[in-house]
């Protein structure tokens, strides 16, 4: 009895909410909340399916499997009908993960992240590091958690995560044929040190493109253009980009010494997953996957521990050399909480200004993209009382 009444005050909570329009509910605190309530009934609908999949009921209209009911029944893709599922019957082994998707404190593509990575090998110590885990998932970005369960895998299974990298590496591909018209179609598929090679000099000749761009359209216009008055869109500039690559490969003269790549490798930041092994860019690693790198790249090792900081003269006017290098591989990207910006498009800004006394200090310091940079400074400085 109780079911069908909450179902029926849900049914008239929707109905109110309806009928306010999307206009009463577009304030931030509103927008939050909403999601908050979505993902508490996502987890109790997924739980329901999972009690209904345990019963067998679903054979009874002579489906094959609980995902096939679902799927017909719900009108669901059969993919997503299977995660949903796999989702609810899993959800009775993480019991602190359920209770915060309950409360509202994360959602489905958590369970999902950590899902994928509780395998037969990994029950144990997921059980142990369970509550953990649920409060990294609750404290930070949903891609750092998902690198936090990255470095927890690795960690747990560390010839299985070596197997696992060399396993990715071998699937790299490079699909790129001529269709109609005499147009080419493609898509790569790179691991991730190569993938931070090919994706960085892309990015970088993107940057000189647009460069390039806006000073033919302020050229043509007498300022500063939009976005819009560009001679490119970004996908353009994009593909342009990785013609000059190609172009500049041809060029290259014969026996020239090739440049070295580099990769900034973050290591000895301890966290729940064990001490840290990733990219600057983001993209966890395991030892073994640097191993063919070692004889022809450039390795910028920074390691994070105590007392393990770049000096320099704290009463200099600009971050600039090691000083600004250590706060690009501490930050990563704008420090703005709704920026995603990366490091390398960031200026390095004074937390307390340099012109109110603040020390260029990396403890004071701290990256910003030039939208945030110049939005900071548009607000009345901090009270250093």
């Amino acid at each position: 009895m109780y079911g069908p009444m909450a179902l029926g005050a849900l049914r008239e909570a929707i109905d109110e909410l309806v009928s306010l329009g999307p206009a009463a509910l577009g304030d931030a605190e509103t927008v939050k909340e909403l999601q908050c309530q979505l993902a508490r009934l996502d987890a109790v609908a997924t739980a329901a399916v999972g009690s209904f999949a345990a019963s067998g009921d679903w054979s009874c209209d002579g489906a094959k499997t609980a995902a096939a009911w679902v799927a017909v029944s719900c009108r669901l893709p059969k993919g997503s009908a299977r995660r949903l599922v796999r989702r609810g019957r899993e959800l009775r082994h993480l019991e602190s993960f359920a209770g915060a998707w309950r409360a509202g404190a994360i959602n489905a593509a958590h369970i999902d992240a950590v899902l994928a990575r509780r395998k037969p090998w990994s029950q144990e110590a997921m059980a142990r590091d369970e509550e953990d885990l649920v409060k990294r998932a609750k404290r930070v970005r949903f891609e750092e958690f998902e690198r936090t369960l990255t470095h927890w895998a690795n960690r747990v299974d560390a010839d299985g995560a070596e197997l696992s990298a060399e396993d990715v590496r071998d699937r790299r591909d490079v699909y790129l044929v001529a269709s109609f018209e005499g147009m080419y179609l493609g898509q790569m598929t790179l691991d991730a040190l190569s993938g931070a090679i090919v994706s960085g000099e892309l990015e970088r000749l993107e940057a000189i493109l647009f460069e390039e761009d806006c000073a033919k359209a302020e050229a043509l216009l007498g300022r500063r253009p939009t976005l819009a008055e560009l001679g490119r869109t970004p996908a353009q500039r994009r593909a342009d980009a990785l013609v000059e690559m190609a172009t500049r490969s041809r060029s290259m003269p014969e026996g020239a010494r090739r440049p070295l790549p580099l990769f900034s490798v973050l290591v000895g930041w301890e966290t729940l997953g064990g001490r840290v092994l990733e990219l600057a860019q983001g993209a966890a690693l395991t030892p073994g996957s640097l191993v063919p790198w070692i004889s022809h790249c450039d390795l910028e090792r920074a390691v994070f521990e105590p007392g393990g900081r770049v000096e320099v003269s704290a009463h200099s006017r600009f971050f600039t050399g090691g000083l600004r290098r250590a706060i690009e591989l501490r930050d990563r990207r704008c420090t703005h909480p709704m920026c995603d910006e990366p490091a390398e498009r960031c200026q390095a800004d004074h937390i307390i200004p340099y012109s109110l006394g603040g020390l260029t200090v990396q403890e004071n310091g701290r990256l910003l993209c030039g939208f945030h940079n110049r939005l900071r400074n548009q607000r009345p400085p901090p009270d250093l009382e």
